[in-house]
């Protein structure tokens, strides 16, 4: 099974600010829905509470979070990433699918990075302030392909669509 992140990063590591994404990239969205439908996508709990459409629909959504009384209409909620990746295993094989989706936020990247095998980057040519980062250890991870997009309308900056994966040995 792989685990796949699907994250947007800033030229300067930036991925948040403020519980927010601080761009907007309307363009990104059909690449977004196309990585992760039909799969299991594991989130933490402010993720899932900064989704404009939750549950994100034709996706089991996993939350996790360290509230045990928390509920989340249309998702499963999980106390932990050991439980998280359980369910998100067993949903993946009854799926048929051979990934599971990691959506954030940094702490759940965090918990899941040495699981990773492929991150699948937007990367956003702007230097927005911001709170939150995600820096990727050139060390450990390949770049493997490479797509250079222009801003559409409703995009506020240009990005690329990059792909890394894990190096072997690390």
């Amino acid at each position: 099974m792989e685990i796949v992140f699907v994250i947007a990063i800033a030229e300067n590591g930036v991925i948040g600010a403020g519980n927010a994404i601080p761009w907007r990239l309307k363009s990104d969205m059909a690449r977004f829905k196309a990585l992760t439908i039909g799969k299991p996508v594991v989130m933490g709990r402010k993720t899932f509470e900064s989704l404009p459409r939750r549950p994100l629909p034709g996706r089991t959504n996993i939350v996790i979070t360290r509230d045990a009384d928390y509920r989340a209409n249309g998702a499963i909620v999980t106390t932990s990433s050991a439980d998280a990746g359980a369910v998100a295993l067993g949903d993946a094989l009854r799926r048929s699918v051979t990934e599971i989706v990691v959506i954030g936020g940094a702490e759940i990247y965090r918990q899941w990075l040495d699981r990773a095998d492929r991150l699948e980057i937007t990367e956003v040519h702007a230097r927005p302030e911001g709170d939150t980062h995600f820096d990727i250890d050139k060390a450990e991870w390949d770049e493997v392909a490479r797509v250079r997009q222009p801003a559409g309308a409703e995009d506020c900056a240009e990005y690329s669509y990059v792909t890394y994966r894990r190096r072997r040995g690390h």
